[in-house]
């Protein structure tokens, strides 16, 4: 079976591993060159580098017998998109969930803009590990007051810049990361608050949470888009029965 994955997550590169290893044709739709980095290589799996627009879509999937959309828990507008262009070309679609987190102890609230909100409020250094999408709406918070965590790529540092984040606040690093090291970071900058997404087990959310609670730092999580989907288990097993077309 031919099948495309728009990836770019831990749990989309381990799926297209195990679908090339049953002999599936697999193709991975990554964003950056730093995804194409970390999905690796693996025999039977393509990798095409490079953010697709909604109009780009339905061409790189013309020849698809199905479509996986294993893009982060947060990316809604992406998976928009990747809804309709399979829509369009008659691909069967199918959502890749990611089990969430528990948030015992933290302050949830509804985006970015709301939990800058929240904190304007507060005083205390920030640790952001949101993403470099949401530093945006921190920057008014003052760059020096904010850390930012983000992945160790150009348009990271960039987004960083742009929200006036001095280079000495920049964390780019590949996560996850365990509770000794999100310690040693939240005490070497004196942070008093950590805003994060829960990114469940991959995203090493349950481990964030652990460490603020042992330095003392609050914890603000952006909530989690609600979606419909499967487990790697569910699609697995669907696609292999009699190797037919969901």
């Amino acid at each position: 079976m031919n099948i495309f994955i728009f990836g770019g997550t831990t749990e989309g590169r381990t799926l297209s591993h195990q679908l090339a290893a049953l002999g599936h044709a697999v193709t991975v739709s990554v964003a950056t060159a730093y995804g194409a980095e970390t999905q690796g290589a693996c025999p039977g799996v393509s990798v095409l580098c490079g953010r697709l627009t909604a109009q780009q879509m339905p061409p790189v999937l013309s020849g698809a017998q199905l479509c996986i959309d294993a893009t982060h828990p947060y990316a809604v507008q992406a998976s928009e998109n990747i809804r309709a262009a399979c829509a369009a070309c008659g691909v069967p679609y199918r959502r890749l969930l990611r089990p969430a987190g528990a948030q015992g102890g933290a302050e949830v609230v509804p985006g970015a803009a709301a939990a800058a909100a929240l904190l304007a409020k507060r005083s205390g250094k920030i640790l952001l590990t949101t993403g470099a999408k949401e530093l945006g709406a921190f920057a008014p918070l003052g760059g020096e007051r904010l850390v930012a965590r983000v992945l160790p790529g150009m348009e990271s540092l960039a987004a960083c810049e742009a929200a006036g984040i001095p280079k000495k606040n920049i964390i780019a690093m590949q996560g996850p990361f365990g509770k000794e090291l999100n310690c040693a970071i939240l005490r070497q900058y004196g942070i008093r608050w950590m805003v994060t997404k829960n990114g469940g087990g991959p995203g090493g959310f349950a481990e964030k949470l652990q460490a603020a609670a042992e330095c003392g730092a609050g914890v603000i999580v952006i909530a989690r888009p609600q979606e419909l989907g499967q487990s790697a288990e569910e699609i697995l097993h669907e696609i292999t029965q009699g190797g037919k077309t969901p």
